[in-house]
């Protein structure tokens, strides 16, 4: 046992559900992060229910409200926080030309997918930093990758989605600006590619498991004092930026 604690956003369903059972039997203690009372509970006690050390904490990663009270709430239970996984992410629902995507609807992507993990991270940082060589892990995706969608010859070259897959690329560039500040803290800060995973946001299309995916995550959620920080990875290799 770890005795470490970890919070996952949106973890209520596929790929963050995972993560919880899978950093839980590795023995962290998990704070089930979810903007929905109801659903975040009825997880959070499906996990207990399999012998899993899990909490539900209520977070609605677009607003600050919510996160200062998750924070609050997560602060007077521990006192710190070992792992962060900023997990929570939408597509925008719209399969249509950069031209023709309004941008309110790319603006609601980002609020989600970079200011939602940008807002968590700076709320949490006050107990990351309290427990002494945290990690933060930031759920990206290949198609935030610059380099896999400039090469024709990548599997995801025609996926052209303006708001969901420019929001990937800023996450990503936020993952570098905060491992280098959080570096002399001793606090690990990468972003990960779960790849084509089965999941709502893609209508169960994708051929991995969420099994295989949360692994991924789960890897870098762990990762010893020698382990990396600042970079970007799928299945535990390096993707370009």
């Amino acid at each position: 046992m770890t005795g470490k604690s970890a919070l996952i956003t949106g973890a209520n369903k596929s790929i963050g559900f995972e993560m919880a059972r899978q950093l839980s039997r590795l023995g962290y203690r998990i704070w089930l992060g979810c903007r929905d009372g109801a659903r975040g509970g009825e997880a959070a006690q499906r996990l207990r229910d399999e012998g899993h050390d899990v909490r539900f904490v209520e977070i609605d990663v677009t607003s600050d409200e919510s996160v200062q009270a998750a924070a609050g709430h997560v602060g007077q239970a521990d006192g710190l926080l070992d792992v962060l996984v900023n997990n929570a992410g939408i597509t925008g629902g719209l399969r249509v030309k950069p031209s023709q995507q309004p941008v309110d609807n790319v603006r609601t992507v980002f609020e989600t997918n970079v200011f939602g993990p940008i807002r968590v991270t700076q709320a949490f940082l006050p107990l990351l930093t309290a427990a002494g060589g945290a990690r933060i892990v930031m759920v990206s995706s290949g198609l935030g990758s610059l380099g896999w969608l400039s090469d024709p010859a990548n599997e995801f070259y025609e996926v052209n989605l303006l708001g969901y897959n420019s929001s990937k690329s800023a996450l990503n560039a936020a993952t570098v600006s905060f491992a280098k500040e959080l570096a002399p803290l001793g606090i690990k800060v990468n972003a990960t590619d779960p790849g084509y995973t089965a999941t709502d946001l893609n209508g169960h299309s994708g051929y991995r498991t969420v099994e295989q995916a949360a692994a991924g995550i789960v890897w870098l959620a762990d990762l010893d004092a020698a382990g990396p920080s600042g970079g970007f990875y799928f299945e535990r290799e390096t993707v370009p930026w």
